[in-house]
């Protein structure tokens, strides 16, 4: 101790006061970082996790500009972050929205827990999944009932989930097929499957704007489109009007598919081209 004393009246601090830490202060601290990591928790569900991720490199950005001194980069980004509170306001203006009314309520806490503790399952438990969704396809295929199942993937999916009815079932031919039957209530709508587990029904989701769909294609086909416009997920669609079975990655569906090559769609990792990434980035920003 008197040594450190010594260093610090050799740097010529002529008195120095030991920061004194209370219970309050412990306590203080504890509440501010569990509100700050269950905020991060409510962001990662949500595709504004993208959004942040990439706020986030502007801050990093700004921070080697200083340290190397590139005034120009430093100004341009300084102009950038100094319209960032504008910009957080609009750009999370329903996730903001949503949970000042659960504030309300008094559920802000219960609104923010919406990450489970489980982990993803492993490749057994993946394949057994994959399984299940190409038989239920395939039987309601040759039933001709109209299904839309969204496989999500990196990109949570949670703003399409909080649109429908939560489910957290295990994934079954059964269920499936029972939930797109006709005349049942949860058959209008698309199914969102996270972590091999049935995670929510009757879900809304955007329809694509593009101009190349064919005509021929109806609200279930140009919802998976949007979907997969603006999210990595596998969208699976069954026509109600033909039986056959689609599927939408990357802003591109695939028409016709066999139950044999939409497993091995389904089990193949997504190969997004830099066509998709730039479709993919402007569906966000929607």
């Amino acid at each position: 101790m008197e040594n450190l004393e010594q260093w610090i009246g050799n740097l010529g601090i002529t008195e120095f006061v030991w920061p004194t830490v209370g219970i309050l202060d412990v306590l203080d601290i504890l509440i501010v970082a569990y509100i700050i990591y269950k905020i991060i928790f409510w962001i990662k569900e949500t595709r504004a996790w993208v959004l942040f991720k990439g706020i986030l490199v502007i801050f990093a950005l700004a921070a080697i500009a200083s340290v190397l001194k590139l005034n120009t980069i430093l100004w341009i980004l300084s102009n950038t972050i100094s319209m960032g509170i504008i910009a957080l306001i609009v750009i999370f203006q329903p996730e903001l929205r949503k949970a000042l009314e659960q504030l309300g309520k008094g559920e802000f806490f219960s609104y923010f827990n919406i990450i489970r503790s489980d982990e993803r399952g492993n490749d057994k438990q993946a394949e057994r999944v994959n399984d299940e969704i190409v038989k239920a396809v395939q039987k309601m295929g040759e039933a001709k009932t109209g299904a839309l199942i969204l496989i999500e993937q990196e990109v949570p999916l949670g703003d399409f989930e909080r649109t429908g009815i939560p489910i957290d079932a295990l994934v079954s031919s059964q269920l499936l097929i029972n939930i797109f039957e006709h005349n049942t209530p949860l058959h209008d709508g698309a199914v969102i499957i996270r972590r091999n587990r049935v995670a929510a029904a009757t879900c809304f989701l955007p329809l694509t704007d593009s101009n190349e769909i064919s005509m021929e294609l109806g609200t279930r086909h140009r919802a998976a489109i949007g979907a997969s416009e603006v999210s990595d997920a596998f969208v699976v669609v069954v026509s109600e009007e033909t039986g056959a079975i689609s599927m939408a990655r990357g802003g591109v569906l695939y028409r016709g598919l066999t139950p044999e090559q939409l497993k091995g769609m389904l089990t193949q990792p997504q190969r997004t081209t830099a066509k998709q990434k730039l479709v993919l980035w402007k569906g966000r920003r929607k």
